[in-house]
């Protein structure tokens, strides 16, 4: 089930993510975030120890995710594509969903930061809704990870963290389900 529709999207191939990605995700989460280390909710997370799907176009990396499922919740941790526009970002959503299904997690949530504009618009676009703000988390999140800039995209300074997750019925389950089933 796909919430988005890119006419470019059948060029999208998605297949889980293997040692041999260990390096080109190494240095795509360098060159974008300045390290391997994701920081949410006060918790570090070693990206590339992480699940993930890799999507190709055309038969090239165009994009990974990254996901960890606890309980009965699973955190997209990074999304990153190479190719925007292409629908590799839906694609890697729909298979981290996927994941999160076959985990049993009821739940499906990010964290981004105030800054990431283009993000917020995928997400939303997606069908993510917007659950909470947490004011000035990413000071602490500055703790785990000093590299984290004061100043992000678009000259907007990173403060906070955003938390959105996906409706239940966009993960594919009943909304009658409920998270204690």
């Amino acid at each position: 089930m796909a919430p988005l529709h890119h006419d470019q999207k059948s060029r999208v191939t998605v297949r889980p993510l293997t040692a041999e990605d260990i390096p080109w995700t190494r240095e795509l989460f360098v060159e974008r975030w300045g390290g391997v280390v994701s920081v949410s909710r006060g918790v570090a997370h070693d990206t590339t120890a992480l699940p993930g799907f890799v999507a190709l176009l055309d038969g090239e990396r165009a994009g990974v995710a990254t996901y960890r499922i606890a309980g009965r919740e699973c955190e997209l941790v990074t999304l990153d594509s190479v190719s925007e526009g292409a629908g590799v970002g839906a694609a890697l959503v729909d298979a981290v969903a996927g994941a999160a299904r076959a985990g049993g997690a009821v739940r499906l949530w990010l964290i981004t930061t105030n800054d990431n504009l283009r993000a917020l618009r995928f997400y939303q676009r997606y069908g993510f809704d917007l659950v909470a703000v947490h004011r000035d988390a990413v000071a602490r999140s500055r703790e785990l990870k000093p590299s984290i800039p004061e100043i992000g995209l678009d000259g907007i300074p990173i403060r906070h963290e955003l938390e959105l997750e996906l409706p239940s019925r966009l993960l594919g389950l009943s909304s009658t389900r409920s998270p204690a089933c």
